[in-house]
């Protein structure tokens, strides 16, 4: 009950901190819109940001959105293959529709709660798959240090294309002292209180390694650490670095796409949509439900270094935003609560010959 009610606590918390940022990116557009409604002559009777953004839906064209989902559907069927290649060298051959429909249920359950899907999905493929959560969280967690590597590479390429661009953006708004002082800040509380920690745990270390806690937490951290090591015995290398392109190809290709959706964008190219999408993606991975209010901004950002109006930017984001969150994540995430129980039903999951050694 207890766990129960400190769930619903954090996804209130997450929750919260989404829609006050949506406000805020809302509040602060809203007021140059209305400026700018006001140097035009228009009344502020006449004069809704919200109007304006229900406008720009209507207006959207639609058969460039269903080339979004389908690509978002794409990049999970690759990610689902890459994840059985992660988990046949610990000994087990997870049916493909589990795996794509739990990775679908973890992308719906992150809208709840931040990081929330990871576990789910793992839990889920562990429960209809009877394998070991632990070992299939290990998994996960390499799934996830490829995203990061990935993330970081398409940062770095976008920065590399539009350096001189993003450089006098930064220059301009930045303020670097403050930023600096806050490190400073930081080194100077974080690193004693780290180093106290370090020396009351050397000094307690006899009584952890005889608590039943510590037994648990180090057979748990061993199949996790199974599972991580699946990486190694993954028979195709080349395959699995073609899915992991195919991921963020696809992820790549919905920003893209979603441009010609809406007129104001869609004269944008394709080193534009790299940007924005790592704009983008970076505000996804920032804790709040789906990157509720931190994409926003971030997208609205990106858009601006390319001329579009910050009210543009906002309709272009709410649009590729509930798109993509309503089409795909809560739509798809339903289904999976659907099929995966009946498609189980009658399932029996068939273990592999070549499982890791010891």
């Amino acid at each position: 009950m207890w766990q129960g009610l400190i769930n619903f606590g954090k996804f209130l918390l997450f929750l919260g901190l989404g829609i006050l940022i949506l406000w805020l990116v809302y509040r602060s557009q809203n007021a140059a819109f209305q400026e700018d409604c006001a140097l035009k002559g228009v009344p502020a009777a006449d004069c809704s940001l919200l109007d304006k953004v229900w406008q720009d839906f209507t207006s959207v064209r639609w058969g460039w959105i269903v080339l979004v989902l389908t690509a978002f559907t794409l990049s999970n069927v690759s990610r689902a293959l890459r994840w059985q290649m992660l988990i046949r060298p610990l000994g087990y051959r997870p049916h493909f529709f589990n795996a794509f429909w739990t990775t679908v249920l973890g992308y719906f359950a992150n809208l709840g709660l931040p990081r929330l899907g990871e576990v789910v999905r793992a839990g889920s493929l562990a429960r209809y798959e009877n394998i070991a959560i632990e070992k299939v969280m290990g998994t996960v967690v390499v799934d996830r240090v490829f995203d990061v590597i990935s993330i970081l590479l398409v940062t770095s390429l976008a920065i590399a294309l539009e350096f001189d661009q993003l450089w006098g953006y930064f220059s301009q708004y930045a303020d670097w002292n403050s930023k600096t002082g806050a490190l400073k800040q930081l080194v100077l509380w974080g690193v004693p209180v780290m180093i106290v920690g370090l020396i009351a745990t050397w000094f307690l270390r006899h009584q952890i390694r005889n608590s039943s806690i510590y037994r648990k937490v180090r057979s748990l951290v061993a199949g996790f650490g199974e599972g991580i090591s699946s990486f190694r015995q993954i028979d195709r290398p080349w395959l699995f670095l073609f899915h992991s392109i195919a991921i963020w190809g696809m992820y790549y290709l919905m920003t893209y796409l979603c441009f010609f959706s809406f007129a104001p964008t869609a004269h944008l190219g394709a080193v534009a949509a790299l940007v924005v999408f790592v704009a983008g993606g970076w505000g996804i991975v920032i804790p709040s439900p789906g990157g509720m209010g931190t994409y926003h901004f971030l997208a609205q950002t990106a858009l601006g270094l390319y001329g579009v109006g910050g009210d543009d930017g906002f309709s272009w984001a709410n649009i590729a935003y509930f798109s993509i969150q309503l089409g795909g994540n809560v739509l798809m995430g339903i289904l999976a609560l659907l099929l995966l129980p009946v498609f189980n039903r009658r399932y029996h999951p068939q273990p592999v010959v070549n499982e890791l050694p010891g």
